[in-house]
């Protein structure tokens, strides 16, 4: 790893390291990171499961954070008892978000008019609770933004994980105040829509993230990601915007800490 980018330090904004692919060797891992350069994981919940086992690595490690919510796909799973025990998990002092929650049109794990409900009712939750939100879009761009457009006057805040949009709506989502995330994705050669709009974004408003185990950049494509990867997407950024990649570690790691408080 090139010193320069490792001295300033990374802050993954995104990462699963609940995922049972990292259960054979989830400690080792997690204890190499700051080595690595790792200074600050959000590990994202995506049921109560994971919400749950979230929370538990982040009392058991100073630089591991956690979300709490429920993905789209487990939608169909959440009640309003399991929202007000999600509520209640927020209160943690180590849980800096709510999500991922949001609308995935691609698989429909769940009924589309069950998604929207529980994604509106998340969207509520997390204003309710005070914290900002990690919003979860595949295949229902205009449906996502339209509800998140609906709440930011109400106080919502929050990142747009895993952005795969053109440039035009991710300026639109910079607009309300949101975050977009960036990662492996933007070094696969054919996202031409995503280099656009990272090209046309203020770097000020780009959050790293792995999604890990998910989405490995190039040239670890194809294997369990996990948050040494960072350093290809900061890579990528640099060379879109004409910057260095130590200076998109340390902008990128302000908004987060900024957005995440």
């Amino acid at each position: 790893m090139n010193d320069d980018i490792h001295s300033e330090g990374y802050f993954d904004s995104h990462a699963h390291y609940d995922d049972r692919r990292f259960d054979a060797d989830r400690d080792a891992l997690l204890g190499a990171l700051p080595d690595a350069g790792i200074i600050k994981i959000v590990n994202a919940g995506a049921d109560m499961r994971s919400s749950r086992f979230g929370v538990s690595l982040a009392e058991r490690y100073d630089y591991v954070y956690a979300s709490v919510g429920v993905h789209p796909h487990s939608a169909k799973e959440l009640t309003e008892a399991k929202l007000a025990e999600l509520k209640e998990l927020s209160a943690h002092p180590k849980v800096v978000a709510w999500g991922e929650t949001g609308l995935d049109f691609h698989y429909d794990h769940s009924p589309r008019d069950v998604q929207r409900h529980w994604f509106t009712r998340q969207l509520e939750a997390a204003i309710d609770v005070g914290l900002p939100v990690i919003i979860h879009s595949r295949e229902a761009a205009k449906e996502c933004y339209d509800a998140a457009a609906a709440y930011t006057g109400k106080g919502l805040r929050g990142v747009i994980h895993c952005y795969s949009g053109g440039a035009e709506m991710a300026l639109d989502y910079v607009k309300m105040g949101f975050y977009i995330g960036i990662g492996g994705v933007v070094t696969f050669p054919n996202a031409r829509q995503l280099l656009a709009a990272v090209r046309a974004l203020p770097v000020e408003r780009i959050l790293l993230e792995t999604d890990c185990p998910y989405l490995s950049p190039s040239p670890r494509r194809g294997d369990r990601n996990d948050s040494r990867n960072l350093r290809f997407v900061a890579e990528k950024i640099a060379e879109l915007k004409g910057i260095t990649p130590p200076e998109v570690v340390k902008i990128t790691r302000t908004n987060a800490e900024a957005l995440f408080s």
